[in-house]
């Protein structure tokens, strides 16, 4: 086995593994603070995508595509602050042991609607900026040099999402939410305005990845499809509510994925992130990080 390949193989897993932690995280952090998966993180991604393309067509160019990353994110955050209360906080005041089949119901709906908006406001076309970067050449890797940019601006938002959860008092209350919400109100925090933080943040994330990946993939009204399916096995392997799971168990689909699609077939390799979800569902059903239920 050539050590070259395996370099190189290992090399393109690791940079789709960073970007892939931008989606995965933005589901398991809704998720562990609002106790409810969103459905439509996928729109999201697609939004995230858009926004980066016309920004970089129209606005700043390729050359200069660091400065739409933070607008792109920043719009949807905006946009997942007033969907969240419009549309997800009226549910909880009423019933809050239903809010999971409420939110189900809603973010399938929204994830619907936003499609179709996309498809109405830009067409069914596909589109792509312009590569971010020449091919880069490093210890003799050949690595694509807007899939690098992307790695590189995955972790640094990753490094700062880290770093704002563990070291301001904003990110300890959503710790706090996530362990317990009963006793986090009973603290002093308010849900309500934690809730309404939290997804915009996750919603952010995954305009991130969405953004990031513009020039990798097409820019189209339902390239977050995939991502969403994508996410979603990164976060049963990882452990539902692991932010460190979801972190290990992207880089691990992608390595998968990178591998398969050289000594296999590119053609399927989508499908060996199922392979590799099927074998942890078989072997560890509670995910890397995940922990069993016990019951009396």
């Amino acid at each position: 086995m050539d050590l070259q390949i395996l370099a190189q193989l290992s090399a393109v897993g690791l940079m789709m593994g960073a970007l892939y932690s931008l989606m995965a995280i933005g589901i398991t952090f809704i998720a562990s603070v609002m106790k409810l998966i969103n459905w439509s993180m996928g729109e999201f991604y697609m939004i995230g995508s858009y926004v980066q393309y016309y920004l970089i067509i129209l606005v700043l160019g390729p050359e200069r595509w660091y400065l739409a990353l933070p607008v792109a994110m920043f719009t949807v955050f905006l946009l997942g602050l007033v969907l969240q209360r419009g549309l997800l906080a009226p549910m909880f005041k009423y019933d809050e042991a239903r809010r999971f089949e409420y939110a189900t119901i809603i973010t399938i709906a929204l994830s619907v609607l936003l499609q179709n908006l996309a498809i109405i406001l830009a067409g069914p076309y596909q589109w792509s900026p312009r590569e971010y970067l020449p091919t880069a050449t490093f210890a003799g890797l050949s690595l694509n040099g807007s899939r690098l940019a992307g790695a590189i601006g995955a972790a640094v938002i990753l490094a700062l999402f880290y770093g704002f959860i563990k070291h301001t008092m904003v990110g300890l209350s959503f710790l706090g939410a996530a362990q317990n919400r009963l006793g986090a109100q009973t603290a002093g925090i308010q849900l309500a305005r934690v809730d309404m933080i939290a997804f915009g943040i996750g919603v952010g994330l995954a305009a991130a990845a969405g953004a990031l990946l513009a020039p990798v993939f097409l820019v189209y009204p339902t390239n977050g499809v995939i991502s969403t399916v994508k996410g979603f096995e990164i976060i049963v392997i990882g452990g539902l509510g692991s932010l460190p799971g979801a972190v290990a168990a992207a880089f691990g689909l992608a390595l998968v994925e990178s591998f398969g699609a050289f000594y296999i077939s590119p053609a399927y390799q989508d499908l060996y992130g199922f392979a590799f979800l099927i074998a942890f569902l078989i072997l560890r059903p509670q995910g890397l990080f995940g922990e069993r239920e016990r019951r009396v």
